[in-house]
């Protein structure tokens, strides 16, 4: 058989992977296999868009990530931003730039991925571009949402004496990652012990906060939201700055799981810094009126989720600090993960 040309390859890897009907339902007019996509809108809605990239040896190696799982990512990054705003994803373009030593098959794994994570959250697929590249694959995936008009949350809500707080513990993905950077060293010894299934998950196949998004959207609980990608302490930072105002952490408050705290102590690393400069965790993080909080912890847990008062918001210069369990607080740097850091 002949090899197979670029729209070969695009119905291997994407023919029959969702019904006519699911993409009907979704508004699909016109889906893959011609120049655009056709979507229909709804009435009283807007859309939100996200773009998220992935490079090799940047976002992942194979040390890291199964072919599979780096298509689940590609998406779940982006079904995050859309989650953060309250929002619900609905239609993703891919696009992929694939170096000679990505096979057919491997391909084929990226998009079963890829598949996993759109089927879990209802997300058609409707089309995307595929060229070669050079020494690295390169995944991009644009996901557009829509949101009810006017009701987008956003960064720039937060007031003075509301709360602050968090939809799921932090760290897990980055505790996961230094357990399998952790290669074998001179003497054949691991850098690292071997991490616990959850934190290596935690990484690999992260789970984007659609459902605490829309809570908190309906029941117009939030002030402001972020989520987590960069490090806590650094989307803390933005929510300050776009909102002029100081967020106020407690150390005593912030969930760290014991899996993760148990695996830090084994590899000599304070648990702190992974929950605050981790990153990659997708959980959100935001503020509430003070009024709001019997209602928020009823509703995360009449939806099974967890939920966290972590802080809380205060006047002055836009920053962020943190209370320690001594009793002294301390400025929180404006860190995380830096695609043009020095050093």
């Amino acid at each position: 058989m002949p090899p197979l040309d670029e729209f070969g390859l695009i119905r291997v890897w994407t023919e029959g992977r969702q019904s006519d009907s699911f993409l009907t339902a979704a508004g699909v007019t016109v889906g893959i296999g011609d120049d655009a996509a056709v979507v229909s809108a709804s009435a009283g809605m807007e859309w939100v868009l996200a773009v998220d990239t992935m490079v090799e040896e940047i976002h992942f190696k194979p040390e890291t990530m199964d072919d599979a799982d780096i298509g689940f990512k590609a998406l779940a990054a982006n079904v995050s931003d859309i989650a953060a705003m309250g929002g619900m994803p609905k239609h993703a373009l891919v696009s992929v730039s694939v170096p000679a030593r990505w096979d057919a098959k491997r391909m084929e794994r990226l998009y079963e991925g890829l598949y996993a994570c759109a089927d879990k959250y209802g997300i058609a697929i409707i089309g995307g571009d595929t060229t070669s590249a050079p020494q690295h694959l390169v995944v991009a995936v644009t996901v557009v949402g829509c949101v009810e008009s006017g009701r987008a949350i956003r960064r720039s809500g937060a007031k003075p004496g509301q709360i602050v707080f968090l939809t799921g513990p932090t760290g897990l993905s980055a505790g996961g990652l230094h357990g399998m950077l952790g290669q074998p060293g001179k003497a054949g010894k691991r850098v690292a012990p071997s991490p616990p299934k959850r934190l290596i998950d935690a990484h690999r196949r992260p789970q984007p906060s659609v459902k605490a998004g829309r809570i908190l959207l309906e029941g117009g609980l939030a002030t402001s939201l972020n989520d987590v990608s960069d490090g806590l302490a650094s989307e803390a930072w933005e929510i300050a700055e776009a909102s002029g105002v100081k967020l106020a952490l407690r150390e005593t408050d912030l969930p760290i799981s014991g899996e993760l705290a148990g695996y830090a102590g084994l590899c000599g690393i304070a648990a702190l810094d992974w929950v605050l400069y981790g990153g990659e965790d997708y959980v959100l993080l935001g503020t509430a009126d003070p009024g709001a909080e019997v209602a928020l912890r009823e509703k995360f847990r009449e939806a099974s989720l967890p939920l966290f008062i972590i802080g809380s918001v205060e006047e002055g210069p836009p920053g962020v600090e943190l209370a320690l369990a001594s009793g002294k607080s301390k400025p929180l740097l404006k860190r995380g993960y830096n695609h043009f850091a020095k050093g």
